[in-house]
């Protein structure tokens, strides 16, 4: 496993688990404390998913490159999860045209 995708599995757990906090902090006690210190982690590990995802899909661009995971780490919150998804589905490959139904 290289560099870029170990930061997107981290980046992208902890991107997901630091959102979960921040609204189970707003929903509760609202603690200025608790979004002061973990609202930057959030923004922090956001970025790394995003870039992490977009240097991890960097070499599979070109004719019929697939930049669908970098748009879905795109998506605030559950992002990097979403790319880290369909970065283990491989690459999606075209479908051969369907053939004409018999008697057509």
């Amino acid at each position: 496993m290289h560099l870029p995708h170990r930061l997107l599995r981290a980046g992208a757990r902890i991107e997901l688990f630091s959102l979960a906090a921040l609204l189970a902090n707003l929903a509760t006690v609202h603690q200025q404390a608790v979004a002061t210190l973990v609202g930057p982690l959030h923004g922090c590990a956001y970025l790394i998913a995003v870039i992490s995802t977009a240097t991890t899909t960097a070499g599979k661009r070109g004719p019929g490159g697939d930049r669908t995971a970098t748009l879905l780490a795109l998506i605030p919150g559950i992002g990097g999860m979403l790319a880290l998804r369909r970065l283990a589905q491989g690459p999606r490959t075209a479908h051969a045209p369907r053939a004409a139904p018999p008697g057509a």
